[in-house]
């Protein structure tokens, strides 16, 4: 009788196999290398997500190309911190939120959650509202179905959780990639005035009180908390190492991974800004929402632009709804120390999306608020991350070095002014005699 022949590994089973092959040590193609990739993948996206639509569409159609430099310094600082916590789970084995629970008093826990959930639900908001909108605008459906489609199509992505980790790595990694390609194809067709676009790149000001709190916007669509908690999430069981030698060849692969990963979502934001500069600012400066960008585009540069667009949107709030998600689950579990089912976890936070709709709050500006919301809850993890990766006794020989340290420092630092900029001029104050007020 023939022996039966063993089961078939599974895609994820596959690829730990062939990281496994290289921290042995062992000869290996490109394809066992790229076993490493997928957690900066995954968390890329949260760079890509519909509020970076809607500030970035307001940043360029407003100011042209003269905020390029803050998406530049908010993607510097967001690589800097996903790979600090992408450190944060190969060395320890936890995530940042468990860290949390296990080193800080129960009440700053318990605070730390509640902002969370609040930062959470902002960003559930962006996510829906913008695949809602290009669904509705593409297929002339009311917001609600739009809204509706998007959930049920992000249950269908999650389902491919119970398969390993590998086939949600490549399906994000395949959304980022349409996204990207729709920038690819929108910058062939807007005229973009590349010197001028150069120059602003590395050239900061802020014209007014708008730009501050656009910049603000922008901080918050781009530096995400949920991010921040998520990829030591994402880390910190995926490959597990032997020893420190394996440890630091885990670590080089995750920083070249956010480096590449990063670089892509921020060429991204700067093409947006660039397309809404390029389209709208000479002659529509006053475009500031997302319906009347696409209703704009079409006579100016043809239903292919809009399409492309509408495409690029649709894409980025489905892809953005899987990853908030998974990343809400992962903080309610790291915190409170229980999970909750995915769909409950899925209807808490898209409650507050639906009834933004259901009461008919103006979509897109209730998308740029949420990335302000968004903003002023970041310094809680960003905070967190920079005292647990500069202690030795929880990071070993991987604590951060100082420039490392500085870095970080002065990255937080700038966030935390920023927000400290925006409560003052929600308060119609001024600072150091410059009226900020509205």
């Amino acid at each position: 009788m023939e022996a039966a022949s063993p089961p078939e590994k599974s895609l994820t089973e596959r690829t730990v196999a062939a990281a496994r092959h290289v921290l042995a040590g062992r000869p290996a193609g490109m394809r066992a290398y790229l076993a490493f990739a997928g957690p900066a993948v995954i968390a890329s996206i949260a760079y890509m997500d519909p509020g970076n639509f809607a500030t970035n569409i307001q940043a360029g159609a407003k100011y042209g190309y003269t905020l390029l430099w803050v998406v530049l310094a908010a993607n510097l600082i967001a690589m800097l911190f996903q790979a600090l916590s992408a450190k944060l789970g190969i060395v320890t084995g936890r995530n940042l939120a468990e860290m949390c629970r296990e080193h800080f008093p129960r009440p700053v826990v318990v605070v730390m959650w509640i902002v969370s959930e609040i930062a959470a639900m902002a960003t559930d908001l962006a996510e829906f509202l913008g695949g809602a909108i290009g669904l509705s605008l593409l297929f002339e459906m009311p917001l609600l179905a739009g809204m509706a489609v998007t959930a049920v199509v992000t249950y269908g992505i999650l389902f491919f959780e119970a398969f390993g980790f590998r086939p949600i790595e490549l399906i994000i990694g395949g959304m980022v990639s349409i996204i990207a390609l729709c920038y690819v194809v929108e910058l062939v067709i807007v005229p973009v005035d590349w010197a001028s676009a150069v120059k602003q790149i590395f050239l900061p000001q802020l014209p007014d009180a708008g730009a501050l709190l656009l910049s603000v916007g922008i901080i918050g669509a781009t530096v995400m908390p949920h991010a921040v908690y998520l990829h030591s999430g994402l880390t910190q069981a995926r490959m597990l190492a032997d020893d420190d030698a394996q440890r630091r060849t885990i670590l080089r692969f995750s920083n070249r991974e956010v480096v590449i990963a990063l670089a892509v979502a921020g060429l991204v934001n700067m093409a947006m800004v660039m397309m809404a500069s390029s389209a709208f600012h000479a002659g529509h400066p006053e475009v500031a929402e997302i319906e009347t960008a696409y209703h704009t585009l079409a006579p100016l540069l043809g239903m292919g632009a809009a399409g492309v667009f509408l495409l690029s949107l649709i894409v980025s709030g489905i892809s953005s709804s899987t990853v908030g998600t998974m990343a809400g689950q992962m903080i309610m579990q790291g915190f409170v120390g229980f999970r909750i089912p995915i769909w409950v976890r899925r209807l808490v936070t898209m409650l507050p999306a639906f009834a933004v709709v259901a009461l008919g709050v103006n979509a897109t500006n209730a998308l740029v608020i949420s990335q302000v919301v968004l903003s002023i809850a970041l310094p809680l993890p960003m905070v967190s991350l920079l005292f647990f990766t500069g202690r030795r006794d929880v990071m070993g020989p991987f604590v951060n070095g100082r420039m490392t340290q500085i870095a970080a420092i002065a990255g937080a630092a700038v966030v935390v002014c920023l927000n400290l900029f925006l409560i003052l001029q929600t308060l119609g104050l001024s600072l150091a005699g410059v009226g900020i007020g509205g």
